[in-house]
C-alpha cells in the first residue's frame, strides 16, 4: 500500500506540463476525468509485488484514455474490395458538386424553409421537387430520410387500415433484418398475401381485388434476391392496368433508385424509376445512395393527390430530410439533368470503367510497389442491386505470409484500408478506389510490405 501512497495528487498532475498539453487539446473537464480514471485504474490492478509505479506509466495511460474517448467512430476508408456499393462502407460516395453543396449549406445559413422573394416562411420540398419531376415525369415528389421510410409514410397515409396486396414473391428481407412484411403491418395496412414462393398470376390480383374492393396493389423490386427456376410474376404494366381497373392504387416500391440502364454497361437491366411511372404506378418510392449515386434519402413520385395526402401526414415531419441531405441529392440529381452522371458521379464512373482502364491501374500499382501480380476478377455492384451479377476487372494480388494479419494491418491504419482475399493472397480492385486516395493506399502498402519483406 506504501506504493500505491506515493502516487501524485490528481491536483499536482493537472498542474504539469503535460496536462497543459492535454488541457490546451481536449480541455479541462475531460482531462481532469482521464487522470481521475487513470489513477483508479492503477488502483484497482496494483498488487504488492508489483515494481514501482512510474509517472509516465501514468501519463501514458492519460494518453491512452484521452484518445480512445475522443477517437470518433465514424471514419473514412478506403474501398478496395471491388464492391461498389458496399453497404457496410456507406454505399454511395458522393460527387464533388454534392460535397460543395453540402459545404456551403453547412458552413453557414441557408434558405432550407425561407421564400427569399416573399421574405416568408416557404417549404422544404421543393429544393429536390422541381428537378426530380423534370427527371422523371412525375407530377410531384417528396424527399424523406431513408426508403424504408418512404414505404411506411406511403401506405401509413394511403392505407391504414386498409387491405395491401402483395405477391408473395415479394415478401423478402433485405440487410439488417429489414422485411417487407414487418413495414406494411407497422404502417396500420392490412396484408394480403397472394400467390406462392414462387409463382404469382395476373388472376391472383384480380381475385384479391374482387375480395377486397378498394384494396391498394404493392408491388416491391426483390432488390439482392432473385427468383429462378420454375417462377414468375406478371409484368409491372398488367398489375397497374388491372388496378387501375378496380380504381384503386398501384405502389411501387423500386428499392435501388436507377434512373440510368445498367445494361448498357454489360449488366443485367435494373428496373428504372421512369419505367415504373410509364408503366402507369400512381406513386413509386426508392433510394438516394443506392444505384442514384447520392446521400441516403428515401423519394416518393408520383401522383399530386397522393404525395399531398403523404405530406400532410404527421408521420411526415419525423422522417423528413434535413438540409445536408437536401443539399447533396439536390446536386446528384443535376447531374443526371446534365448528362453528366458518368462522368460526375463516382459509382456510375466505376461501373462505367472498362476492364482495360483498370488494367493499366493495377499495372501502374504494380510498377510503383515493385511487387504482386495482376490478375483477372470481378466486381460487384452490391447495395441490394444486381443479385449475381458482376463486372470483369483486374486486380493486383500480394502473395504475403500470414495474410489474414496482413489484411488486419491495413484495417490499422489512418486512413484504413478494406481488402479481401482470394486463394490465400490480398487482392485489390482498382475500381473502386478513388483516384485522390490511390497515393495513402500506395503508401500503406508500400510500408506494410517493407515490414514483411
Amino acid at each position: 500500500m506504501n506504493e500505491l501512497r506515493r502516487l501524485p495528487s490528481v491536483d499536482r498532475l493537472l498542474h504539469t506540463p503535460q496536462a497543459e498539453l492535454w488541457i490546451n487539446e481536449y480541455g479541462r473537464p475531460l482531462t481532469l476525468n482521464a487522470i481521475r480514471t487513470a489513477l483508479e485504474q492503477i488502483r484497482q490492478d496494483f498488487k504488492p509485488d508489483q515494481p514501482h509505479i512510474r509517472e509516465e506509466d501514468l501519463f501514458r495511460l492519460v494518453e491512452t484514455n484521452l484518445t480512445r474517448w475522443t477517437q470518433l467512430t465514424l471514419q473514412p476508408v478506403i474501398n478496395a474490395t471491388g464492391v461498389i456499393l458496399h453497404t457496410n462502407l456507406g454505399r454511395a460516395p458522393l460527387s464533388q458538386s454534392a460535397l460543395r453543396s453540402i459545404q456551403a449549406c453547412a458552413s453557414g445559413y441557408s434558405t432550407l424553409e425561407y421564400e427569399l422573394t416573399t421574405g416568408k416562411r416557404g417549404k422544404r420540398e421543393i429544393h429536390a421537387q422541381s428537378i426530380l419531376t423534370r427527371l422523371t415525369g412525375a407530377e410531384d415528389a417528396l424527399v424523406v430520410n431513408n426508403n424504408a421510410a418512404a414505404v411506411l409514410l406511403a401506405l401509413s397515409a394511403l392505407a391504414h387500415s386498409k387491405p395491401v396486396i402483395i405477391s408473395r414473391t415479394q415478401l423478402i428481407e433485405i440487410g439488417g433484418g429489414f422485411r417487407v412484411p414487418d413495414v406494411m403491418k407497422q404502417s396500420g395496412a392490412k396484408l394480403i398475401e397472394i400467390g406462392t414462393t414462387n409463382r404469382v398470376h395476373l388472376s391472383d390480383y384480380e381475385i384479391a381485388l374482387q375480395n377486397y374492393p378498394g384494396a391498394l396493389v404493392l408491388h416491391a423490386h426483390h432488390s439482392n434476391f432473385r427468383l429462378i427456376g420454375f417462377a414468375s410474376e406478371p409484368d409491372l404494366a398488367d398489375i397497374v392496368n388491372l388496378a387501375h381497373r378496380y380504381q384503386t392504387i398501384a405502389i411501387d416500391d423500386l428499392g435501388s433508385g436507377a434512373l440510368l440502364d445498367t445494361a448498357l454497361f454489360g449488366l443485367e437491366h435494373e428496373p428504372t424509376v421512369q419505367e415504373s411511372l410509364q408503366a402507369g404506378c400512381d406513386l413509386v418510392c426508392f433510394s438516394g445512395d443506392k444505384l442514384l449515386g447520392g446521400p441516403q434519402a428515401g423519394i416518393l413520385v408520383g401522383k399530386t393527390e397522393l404525395l399531398a395526402k403523404i405530406k400532410k401526414h404527421p408521420l411526415a415531419r419525423a422522417v423528413r430530410a434535413d438540409k445536408l441531405c437536401l443539399a447533396a441529392l439536390a446536386a446528384t440529381l443535376l447531374h443526371y439533368l446534365k448528362d453528366e452522371a458518368l462522368t460526375e458521379i463516382p459509382i456510375w464512373r466505376m461501373i462505367s470503367q472498362t476492364q482495360e482502364e483498370i488494367r493499366r491501374r493495377a499495372l501502374d500499382w504494380q510498377a510503383r510497389l515493385g511487387f504482386g501480380e495482376v490478375i483477372s476478377g470481378h466486381s460487384t455492384v452490391g447495395g441490394g442491386s444486381l443479385p449475381e451479377e458482376t463486372l470483369p476487372t483486374n486486380l493486383l494480388a500480394l502473395t504475403v505470409p500470414k495474410a489474414e494479419r496482413f489484411l488486419a494491418r491495413l484495417r490499422e491504419g489512418t486512413p484504413a484500408i478494406i481488402a479481401r482475399i482470394e486463394n490465400d493472397r490480398i487482392v485489390l480492385d482498382p475500381r473502386t478506389v478513388l483516384l485522390k486516395q490511390e497515393e495513402e493506399l500506395l503508401s500503406r502498402l508500400q510500408e506494410l510490405l517493407d515490414l514483411y519483406n
